[in-house]
């Protein structure tokens, strides 16, 4: 099996933790916002423990047929219709993983939900890994439009965080950064910033 097999449409810094093996250790992975799977491959592939979340049926239709295909004794009760902010497994994971999804919070108050609810479902020493919009490097082009909404140059609307924000949060979180917050500039017009802690 090549490694675009593998890989497929995985998220790019999702695949750089992959590469420094970052995850080795990890023997169960949550994926928050799962969508069709896309973040998933690798671990269905490799025989981890894999969950899923997401708030639309067809899509993580998708994620359990995705399943099926590469991982046949994965349960698809593994997979599961719901809101990040109230996760419906019992037990705790090794890695949960939310990309791209946090900045779709409408307030503080959901997003903060969100977040406190991804770590309580983490394993001791357990890692979050998390994607998200920011203002770091576009901070003069954005625009407040009231709860930490803002208006990108892209047009589209988001929850955005700054440096200090992240960095605050991971104090008050008691986490350890596993590496330093790295951020992707695109043209000037949307700032995606990944963020990684170690319970």
């Amino acid at each position: 099996m090549n490694i675009k097999s593998q890989l497929q449409k995985t998220d790019i810094y999702i695949i750089d933790q992959l590469l420094k093996g970052r995850f080795d250790q990890v023997n169960s992975v949550l994926d928050i916002g799962c969508g069709s799977g896309r973040n998933l491959t690798y671990f269905l592939q490799h025989n981890y423990k894999v969950y899923g979340l997401d708030p639309n049926a067809a899509r993580l239709y998708d994620t359990q047929q995705l399943a099926l295909e590469l991982s046949p004794t994965t349960p698809i009760s593994n997979f599961k219709i719901g809101k990040a902010e109230q996760i419906p497994f019992e037990h705790n994971f090794d890695l949960v993983i939310c990309n791209a999804v946090l900045h779709f919070a409408k307030n503080k108050t959901q997003f903060e939900a969100i977040l406190y609810s991804m770590w309580n479902k983490l394993t001791d020493n357990g890692i979050l890994f998390i994607r998200l919009a920011s203002d770091i490097g576009i901070e003069k082009l954005v625009k407040p439009i009231g709860e930490g909404m803002y208006q990108l140059p892209d047009g589209s609307s988001r929850y955005l965080v700054s440096e200090q924000i992240l960095l605050d949060y991971t104090k008050k979180l008691n986490a350890q950064l596993l590496e330093p917050l790295k951020t992707t500039n695109v043209q000037n017009l949307r700032c995606m910033t990944t963020w990684i802690l170690k319970k």
